[in-house]
């Protein structure tokens, strides 16, 4: 985790020292954004939390003394024909969500948008092609760290994953700051079912690729309102949102984990045995044996 908080900390140093030279910071000084442009500063945003993907391996291989690997899957890669079937599923599914929670929510909105309204259609385009350059590596990030490290590093000191799914749950959810408690239940209610899902898949593929249409499709809406330099986060979300993924969390895993037995995705490292407390032969992320 320390080498994490520098990761961030040198790329904010680094998002600061270009402001200034550019000369492209916010009007005000008490700003809490480094860039005027709010696509520029979205960008540093979500590189300073991408950076957590590389730390995350290179901290597995070095402190952890294992191929970096075994922090993405049972099979010690990601396994890239699984992931994509994830995304076929995840894709529609998150837009459905975001369409039942939308509707819900139209007739309760202010009739003054919260945004500066659509940027025009070249500055729209030119921020969709830097989230879908960055966002996929940002939301990738979070579950290497919490997914995936954590639920690793704290599962083999209670010898359980389960204690450490509630725990980096718990964690990821405070890590979005503190808004409003729909917020949080939120997103400590979907940590969890994600964090079942790794394990009853043997991977983050299933969480990655619903993590980053669920992001993709949030930047997206606000790149379109002009939201994009708001300062609201998942934690922030309404009770209606909260609703809507007490049911679409569990569906999504629900559904991968049926299709991932149907298609023999693999749960255990190759010819190891179901460790203590993964009843049936579930394991975590990072049982591989060897190389």
């Amino acid at each position: 985790m320390l080498l994490l908080f520098v990761g961030i900390v040198v790329v904010t140093g680094l998002a600061a020292v270009l402001a200034e030279v550019l000369d492209a910071g916010p009007d005000s000084p008490d700003s809490e954004v480094f860039f005027k442009d709010p696509v520029a500063d979205m960008a540093f945003q979500l590189v300073g939390i991408a950076i957590g993907i590389p730390v995350v391996l290179w901290g597995a291989r070095y402190l952890g003394r294992r191929p970096a690997g075994t922090v993405s899957s049972v099979l010690g890669r990601l396994r890239w024909k699984w992931l994509g079937l994830c995304a076929a599923v995840a894709v529609p599914m998150i837009i459905v969500q975001f369409g039942i929670m939308i509707a819900w929510t139209w007739s309760e909105e202010s009739a003054e948008p919260a945004g500066d309204g659509f940027p025009g259609w070249t500055a729209f385009l030119v921020s969709l092609a830097v989230l879908g350059a960055l966002v996929p590596f940002q939301a990738a990030a979070e579950e290497y760290v919490f997914r995936g490290w954590l639920v690793q590093v704290i599962g083999r000191a209670v010898r359980s994953p389960w204690p450490a799914v509630v725990i980096a749950s718990l964690l990821f959810a405070l890590a979005h700051g503190f808004g409003e408690l729909s917020g949080f239940i939120l997103l400590f209610y979907s940590a969890l079912w994600w964090g079942w899902l790794v394990i009853r898949t043997g991977g983050l593929e299933a969480v990655i690729t619903m993590h980053a249409a669920n992001n993709l499709l949030a930047f997206g809406l606000a790149a379109g309102f002009g939201e994009l330099a708001s300062t609201e986060t998942a934690a922030d979300a309404p009770w209606q949102a909260m609703a809507v993924e007490f049911v679409f969390a569990p569906l999504y895993c629900l559904v991968m984990a049926r299709i991932a037995d149907r298609r023999g995705v693999a749960r255990v490292s190759p010819g190891a045995p179901a460790g203590p407390g993964t009843p049936e032969g579930l394991g975590a992320p990072g049982s591989v044996q060897g190389p």
